[in-house]
Parts: structure tokens; sequence; C-alpha cells
């Protein structure tokens, strides 16, 4: 039974109307001193929430549409966002049918168009709406603008990360939908977010074919939704797992993207326990400091390992390593600085043994009853420490209510990523294809009374796609694996064009280019919201610019 709360009438959601526990929580500003509840015990400083408050959150069960729904209230001249409730309008239960899709246009939301009297860069129209695909139970959560009296010439989709959603780049929707001609897409991946949760299923015996089926999972509802959606070329931002499968989906389905943005993401770097690579310093690349690192730390930290000129575009000349490597070299070290960094060590073997287990934290979120929003704030509380209260407790509810959910997706990261966020399959290896394939293009229709069918046509080569690797200037990613990918990209360009004509060079699109976010961490979109939104905006007029000069022959 949930608790008593006011609703938007229109769609049926909950608008924001409770205060912030998690703020509670927190140390009091110049005081310097922990709360008195931290102070008794250590598992309250991990998991702030207090005993009361967690169960009535879990008492409340709010569902994941509500929660939704008062996240991207917060979207700047955004303030009744549109919610579908096709899933996510009944809270979590133990009843497995609890995401499935439901059926119906009650359960539609009506779009919101914000005007130039209230919206400044409108107008523009807000969708949220189930996308449903083909098979039993596979459907994907839509939000997307667009601008009125505007044709859609480019569009930007956007994924998010492991276990997260859409909502969490409520920062970013206002700010990358101003740019005349473009319209903003962002899903959530299926088995994710309120996206549908159909069983994952792997019935690959080999590593290899688990690993291809895992991607495919993900990347082939992308390309379907693709299809529906009618877009033929668009730009793809990704983060973290998310620019992971962005780089899978180019490799697999070729000739439709004019660039990839790839916001700190996982994979890339070989697994150092395989390589036997060297042991660095602990404060680098951990999975541990996405649960344990401080955010309000992070934004407020200047890294003195990256200069100033590496920071938000340089041209990329490994600045940022070359920075490393001259320290190094100073104390007689000769490490190429190209090189990915490790975790300072193995994880345990127990930890191992859960992750090949496929025992996710949110099942323990499951499994904990009451106690799961507690356990959700000791995330929470760190990783959303830099904002507004309300902002916060908003994106805290947000997160409990998505992590509660039946497992699905998930349990695809056992068969991607090993124990420490390190690829089974490293992009590394692979990153040098994007924009290199074969492209075989569909043959023309032809009426039924045409006696002659035409020759298929010749396969062709892509001409290169730009990539950007955006890190953050404290991200516990490893922003060298972005410098290594860079410089291999730029090798196999070299050798694609070793005997190519001049027309063919100033056709060719294939880059990389490294760009760091100044004081943010893993979610730059959120850390530095305002430096991450101008960065994306210049990567959209490039490609406009791009698609302009193609166009002019």
């Amino acid at each position: 039974m949930a608790a008593p709360s006011r609703t938007d009438s229109s769609n049926g959601t909950e608008t924001r109307t409770q205060q912030s526990p998690l703020a509670s929580q927190r140390p009091k500003e110049g005081s310097g001193q922990p709360t008195k509840d931290a102070r008794a015990n250590r598992f309250t400083q991990y998991f702030p929430l207090s005993y009361k408050d967690g169960f009535s959150q879990w008492w409340a069960n709010i569902s994941p549409a509500a929660a939704e729904h008062a996240v991207l209230s917060y979207v700047p001249y955004l303030r009744r966002p549109p919610t579908h409730t096709h899933t996510g309008l009944v809270p979590p239960s133990d009843d497995d049918q609890a995401m499935s899709v439901s059926e119906g246009s009650m359960h539609d939301a009506e779009p919101v168009t914000t005007h130039s009297n209230n919206d400044p860069h409108g107008p523009r129209t807000w969708y949220s709406k189930m996308i449903k695909l083909g098979g039993k139970d596979r459907a994907l959560n839509e939000f997307s603008v667009e601008r009125v009296g505007e044709d859609a010439e480019d569009h930007l989709v956007i994924l998010h990360g492991y276990g997260a959603g859409l909502g969490y780049f409520y920062k970013n929707f206002e700010g990358l939908s101003r740019h005349r001609g473009w319209k903003l897409w962002a899903l959530d991946l299926l088995g994710m977010g309120r996206s549908s949760r159909p069983p994952f299923i792997l019935r690959a015996k080999d590593q290899q074919g688990k690993i291809t089926e895992a991607e495919n999972w993900f990347i082939d509802a992308l390309e379907e939704w693709r299809i529906q959606r009618r877009l033929e070329r668009f730009t793809l931002l990704g983060h973290s797992l998310g620019g992971y499968l962005a780089v899978a989906y180019a490799l697999k389905y070729p000739g439709h993207l004019n660039k990839i943005i790839l916001a700190s993401p996982v994979g890339i770097p070989e697994d150092p326990y395989a390589v036997q690579a060297e042991m660095p310093e602990p404060e680098t690349s951990t999975l541990g400091n996405e649960f344990l690192q401080d955010q309000s730390d992070v934004v407020n930290k200047k890294n003195p390992n990256i200069p100033d000129a590496a920071k938000t575009g340089d041209n990329n000349n490994f600045l940022n390593a070359r920075s490393k490597t001259e320290k190094e070299l100073a104390n007689g070290s000769n490490k190429d600085p190209r090189t990915p960094t490790a975790p300072r060590r193995p994880f345990p073997k127990w930890l191992a043994y859960l992750w090949d287990a496929n025992i996710s934290p949110f099942s323990i979120v499951r499994w904990s009853g009451p106690l799961g929003p507690r356990f959700v704030s000791g995330w929470t509380s760190r990783r959303f420490s830099h904002l507004p209260p309300d902002e916060a407790q908003a994106l805290h509810n947000y997160s409990y209510s998505l992590f509660r959910l039946r497992g699905s997706g998930e349990y695809a990261l056992g068969c991607i990523l090993a124990p420490g966020a390190f690829a089974r399959s490293p992009l590394i290896r692979r990153i040098q294809g994007v924009g290199r394939q074969m492209i075989t293009p569909s043959p023309t229709p032809m009426p039924d009374e045409a006696k002659d069918t035409p020759p298929a046509p010749e396969p062709r080569r892509e001409n290169g796609v730009p990539v950007v690797f955006m890190y953050g200037e404290n991200d516990w990613m490893d922003v060298a694996g972005g410098y290594a990918a860079e410089q291999k990209m730029k090798e196999e360009r070299e050798l694609v064009l070793r005997n190519a004509t001049e027309a063919e060079r100033k056709a060719d699109n294939g880059s990389g280019k490294v760009i760091i976010i100044r004081r943010a961490g893993h979610h730059v979109y959120l850390d530095g919201w305002e430096e991450f939104n101008e960065v994306v905006r210049k990567e959209m007029e490039d490609v406009t610019r791009r698609r302009k000069a193609m166009e002019g022959g």
C-alpha cells in the first residue's frame, strides 16, 4: 500500500512534495564535523539514510513512472513533463509481470509544448513514449524533444550507463535541444530503466559467443528502434556502458552514424591482470570509486596531473598522458603513456565469484526489503552530494525505484565486463574498425512488371566516423584508454589512406579526440553539465557543418 501523495491529474504521476531525508543526514556546512549518527558507527557513514526514513520510502513504494516524472520536472522550462505509463506505473512487487508493457491509449502521455513566452529557446515539444519492438515483452522507454516548426535534419540519441535510466540526463535535455534542425532522443536500454524487462537468456556456450550475444541483446534493440523511427543517420552519445554499446553498434550496424560521443566509456583498456600490467597507485582507476567517491569533492577538486590546456579541447596531443609521463621519466620510469593503467589490486575472490555468478548490486537491493533504500543511499548520498537537496532526493527515489525492479539487462554485465569493469573483449582491440566497415546497400525495389532485375549494388567501405572520448578531470575511468584508442584510430586512418587520392582523403571523416571536462568525475554529464553541454553542442555544430558541406558537393 502506497503512502498518500499529491499527483498530477493529467497522467497520474506524483509531483515532488517530499523533503530530503538524505540532506538531513549530511554534515552541516561549515561545521567540519560529521553528523551525530555518522560518528556513531561506520555503517551509518556509508549508508546515511536512517532506518526510519528507509522504511518509510520502502513502504511508500514510489512507482518508477512517478519517480522519473519527478526527476524530469527539474528540466528547465518544463514544469510538467510528459510521462507515459506503459511501464513503471505499478510499484515493484513480487509479481514478475510488474514491468510488462501495458496496452491501450490510456497509458500514453500527451506531448507538452513549451512556448517562447516561458521558454527562451523554444518553442519545443517534449514527448514520452514506449516503443514496442518485435518479440515478447520487448519495448524501449523513449524521451524526446523536437523544435516546433523546424524540420529535423540531424538527430542526437543518448544512451545511459549500467543500471541507470534516461532521467539521469535531466540537466542535459534542455541545453542539447537548443540547436536548430536537431531532434534529441534519449532511450532506456532494453532490460533497464523503464524499458521492458524480458528474461535475459544466453544460448552460447563459448566465451566469445556469450560476449557477442550479450552485446546483441542491447544493440539489436537499438537498431530495431532506429528502423521504426526511420533515422537513416544520427549522432550517438553513450555514457559508460552506453559508450561501450555505441562502439559495438557502430561495428555491427555500419553506415548510420555521423559521430560517436563516448562519455567516460567503460571497456576500452585491456584487462591488466590478463596482460600482467603494472600496478598503479591506489587513487587511479578503480570501480570502487563509483561507490566510495564523494561527488562534492570531485566537482570542487582540481586534478594537478592534467594541465589546463588539456581540458575541453586542445587538439588532443596526448597532453594528459604526456604530463604523467614527464613525472614518471623524472623518477626513472619509461612507461608508455598510452598504456592503460590498472586497479591497485584484483577484486577479492568472493566478489569476483558474485560477479561471475551474476549476483548484481541490484539483487541485494531487491532481497533486502526495507533496508533497500538505505543501501541505495550509500551510493546516491555520494553520487549526488553536489546537487541541491531536493534534486538529490528525487534522484535517490528514482534510483531506488529502478534498482529494485525485476532483473533483466543487468545480467548481461557479467558477460561483457570482468570484475573491475575491464571488458572481456576490450574495445582497444576493435576501436580501429569504427567507420571502416563494408556496407552493402539495399537493392533498389522494382515494380512487379519489370522484366530485368538490376545488378546488386557494389559494397562500399565507410569513410570513417569521428569519435569523441570525453572524461572527467577526476574520472575513475582511465583516460589513458581514450588516448590509446585515439592513437589506434589515427594509425588505422593512415593505413587506409596510404594510397588514397586527394579527393578520398578529403572525404574521409575518421578521427578520434580526447576531451577533459573540468571538475567532473565519471558522471561527466551531471558533474560538469554546463561544460558538457557546451562541448556536445560544438560537436553537434560540427556534424551539421559536415553534412552541409557534403550536400553542397
